[in-house]
């Protein structure tokens, strides 16, 4: 081995460092991740265990447990079994605890018993992003993703597939029973080991069938007539072209430094209904009195956007291309035009459509209009195959209609969106594996969740501020 760099002897004795301090550099994060733990008020924030009891075993105190969770999400160890390991091992964990080596089992009952302490810990570190004044251009941009649970695709269920199954397996025994007959024709020798084999097939279907006329009833029971065994809150979703069984990830974060200001964990599949009460939130975490919040063609819903004007926020979301007329050939009702001084539409004809009646349809009321020279038009063949061309109007058409003209005028607010929001889901998603998720229910999602926020924006804020101006605007 020579002319290489040479390592010691396995048996030279060392002088090591007298202190595990000594290992520990000034900027290394791990001193970050103790400043701020200690700083927290975990009775505040609802940590169990915080003031000991007067008798039994003394435990860990949750400082130090809160301490190991937030290392391991910051360097990708969300496993409890692996943190044991690491405590017992790794340096930077050894100077962190004090050389304490939690069993994995304690470390794993902590997140599932403090779930809703945890996320009041990620939103702690929120409200500091904002008194360091990193929020500083009051726009944020809101998006979903589909993470994995741990449940298996195949101990989800719904109506069309638990139907699907049980046809299967009706039309396993029916084959497995035309086997059995013919066995019964042939020679015994060969007759009785084949009959053997097939009978314990049929019975094994049979048993998988009651199984499934269990979990039948529950479906029936369950309120979205779906069932999942494993973890009983992960729902089968659609992501891009096909289905996975897991959790929707709502996040909000801020086009200024890309921090996750808001994020909720939910088992619905879609967008629809989030975008309000996200763009809430994010104004709530940020503190300010104006926010502007944009999302994709996914979040349109006409009372979502209303009820962010309601709220002062201003909402910047396209409207879906979904015009059946459009995909057809003919006008779509955007060729309409609105006179408000009127109340009408003026079609591409020049006819006007006047007010007929209103009705409510879905909770919504709606305007009818529609004029009657329809019939004899040279365009009605462009327009419509019915005998008028009729329009609808929502009574707070206004508002998506104002919306859609500070699109036009924000060209680049889509890039914007794409540019800030889709980030994050990808880092999280590399961090967290294949499986994505290791806990079960929606309470210790959450908290999963948390953690890797948490994680994901100290990352950010160390890269902004550097280790040692954070440490020093945590102890202040």
């Amino acid at each position: 081995m020579k002319r290489f760099i040479q390592g010691e002897h396995r048996g030279q004795g060392t002088f090591l460092p007298e202190s595990l301090d000594d290992y520990v550099t000034d900027t290394n994060p791990v001193r970050v991740v103790d400043v701020f733990v200690d700083e927290l008020d975990l009775v505040k924030l609802g940590f169990e265990g915080v003031i000991p009891a007067d008798t039994g075993r003394p435990a860990y105190h949750p400082a130090i447990l809160l301490k190991i969770y937030i290392y391991g999400y910051l360097n990708r160890i969300p496993s409890s079994r692996r943190l044991e390991r690491e405590a017992q091992r790794n340096v930077e964990l050894m100077w962190l605890t004090g050389r304490l080596m939690p069993d994995f089992k304690t470390i794993a009952n902590f997140r599932k018993d403090n779930s809703k302490a945890i996320r009041g810990v990620c939103r702690q570190f929120v409200g500091l992003c904002q008194q360091l004044g990193l929020f500083g251009e009051n726009l944020v941009a809101i998006d979903g993703s589909k993470f994995k649970a741990v449940n298996n695709r195949d101990r989800n269920f719904t109506s069309a597939k638990l139907k699907r199954r049980m046809e299967e397996i009706e039309s396993s025994i029916n084959r497995y029973l035309t086997a059995l007959d013919e066995a019964d024709r042939q020679e015994p020798s060969i007759a009785q080991p084949k009959a053997g084999r097939l009978q314990e097939k049929i019975d094994k279907l049979k048993t998988q069938m009651k199984e499934l006329q269990v979990i039948e009833t529950q479906l029936n029971e369950s309120p979205d007539k779906q069932v999942s065994l494993t973890d009983p809150d992960a729902r089968s979703m659609m992501t891009r072209g096909t289905g996975i069984v897991g959790y929707n990830v709502q996040t909000a974060v801020d086009t200024q430094h890309h921090l996750i200001v808001a994020h909720e964990v939910t088992n619905f599949g879609s967008d629809r209904d989030q975008l309000s009460s996200m763009a809430k939130q994010a104004r709530e975490a940020m503190a300010s009195d104006t926010l502007s919040v944009v999302a994709d063609r996914g979040y349109f819903k006409s009372e979502q956007i209303l009820a962010c004007h309601d709220a002062g926020i201003t909402a910047y979301v396209p409207k879906p291309m979904t015009s059946g007329a459009k995909a057809d050939g003919r006008f779509n009702n955007d060729a309409f035009i609105y006179d408000a001084a009127k109340n009408e539409y003026i079609c591409p004809a020049g006819e006007a459509l006047i007010w007929r009646y209103t009705n409510v349809e879905k909770g919504l009321t709606l305007h009818r209009y529609w004029s009657s020279k329809c019939r004899g038009c040279a365009m009605k063949p462009q327009c419509t195959p019915s005998t008028e061309r009729r329009v609808r109007r929502w009574e707070h058409e206004a508002i998506l209609e104002e919306m859609q003209n500070r699109l036009s005028n924000a060209p680049d607010m889509m890039q914007v969106r794409k540019r800030t929001v889709e980030h994050p889901f990808g880092t999280l998603k590399q961090w967290m594996g294949a499986t994505h998720f290791l806990t079960r229910k929606l309470n210790g999602v959450s908290a999963e969740m948390s953690l890797n926020v948490l994680a994901y924006n100290l990352k950010r804020v160390m890269k902004i501020l550097g280790t040692s101006g954070l440490m020093k605007a945590l102890s202040a």
